[in-house]
């Protein structure tokens, strides 16, 4: 019972100490904002929903992968990606796709990360959203108030540089 306790203690000391200080991160207010809503749809969730994150390239390459949650942990990741074909005629051309279910996770090499939304907001804070003297910094909410795309871009780079994620959609189970 007291390792419990020391697990407890721990659990909220360990936010303290990674979490930046007041002024550390471009866009603090809307991100706080965001995260209380993200907050209030977990809780009305009972922290059930899928999401998917976006990625594309000036090549034409773009992937989608849907994170799926069940009760605040990672169940299932879905991939495919896509690319424009060579002749107009034959279009988009699915290059790779795959389901992974609780059992199968991470054992395909592409997609998105397993995460969580408390990891993604998690990493918004300490890493893609702090204060950088030589980079482009975006923040958006276009999830009903939600992360929607969260990254920097370092100046002079030229192709495929944010670094961060597109979500193009968060959804109850």
């Amino acid at each position: 019972m007291k390792e419990n306790g020391y697990l407890f203690v721990l659990l909220l000391i360990v936010p303290l100490l990674t979490s930046c200080k007041k002024g550390d991160i471009e866009y603090e207010n809307d991100f706080d904002r965001s995260y209380k809503t993200w907050i209030n749809f977990k809780t009305s969730s009972n922290n059930s929903y899928r999401y998917m994150v976006k990625s594309s390239s000036w090549t034409g390459y773009s992937t989608e992968t849907i994170i799926t949650i069940k009760d605040g942990k990672v169940v299932g990741r879905t991939f495919v990606a896509r690319t424009i074909a060579n002749s107009p005629a034959t279009g988009i051309v699915i290059r790779e796709e795959w389901n992974e279910d609780v059992n199968s996770l991470n054992t395909h090499q592409n997609g998105s990360a397993t995460a969580t939304l408390d990891e993604i907001y998690q990493q918004a804070k300490t890493e893609w959203l702090l204060k950088r003297e030589s980079a482009k910094t975006y923040f958006e909410t276009n999830n009903n108030g939600m992360i929607s795309s969260c990254g920097y871009v370092e100046d002079g780079c030229q192709d495929d540089c944010f670094r961060g994620i597109d979500i193009a959609m968060i959804e109850k189970l």
